[in-house]
């Protein structure tokens, strides 16, 4: 064989050495494309989070570009975080249910807040940047105000 340059080799030694040959094609690795391992090579280094982040590519169907994010952004280490004490509280379906519930992490970096932000100033920043944004898109929308009781058919 012939025509593979000196970087598309080196990936190819450092995927072999990544997983081992039963892990290639059973494990979630397999069923991603090159450039998708080539992302989880370059960009993880421990073992258990190349197949945490692989395992949820394929899951959720995520593109290279969205795979890169979710490396940067830390996802995985992220989700599931959040403190409650639903398993002190509930019985056991509905804990795990609530806990399920809040386990996507919401991530508001754009809003320049620190972690010890309030929540009224979390919502004041954005229905700020929602102003803007519908701003920007022009006529056609608009902004009804904060927190605006809705009426629908007699209920509220």
């Amino acid at each position: 064989m012939k025509g593979f340059s000196r970087a598309n080799l080196m990936y190819m030694r450092a995927f072999a050495a990544a997983w081992s040959e039963e892990q290639i094609v059973q494990q979630a690795v397999g069923q991603l494309p090159w450039g998708h391992n080539l992302v989880l090579l370059s960009r993880l280094k421990d073992p258990a989070q190349r197949l945490a982040y692989a395992e949820s590519a394929i899951q959720y169907g995520w593109s290279r570009n969205v795979l890169n994010i979710h490396i940067e952004t830390r996802l995985l280490e992220r989700s599931g975080k959040a403190v409650t004490n639903f398993e002190l509280t509930l019985p056991k379906p509905q804990s795990d249910l609530a806990r399920e519930s809040l386990k996507d992490p919401y991530r508001f970096d754009f809003l320049g807040l620190t972690d010890e932000a309030q929540e009224r100033a979390v919502e004041g920043a954005l229905v700020k940047h929602i102003t803007e944004f519908l701003l920007e898109l022009g006529a056609g929308f608009a902004f009804v105000g904060r927190q605006v009781l809705l009426d629908v058919g007699g209920s509220a």
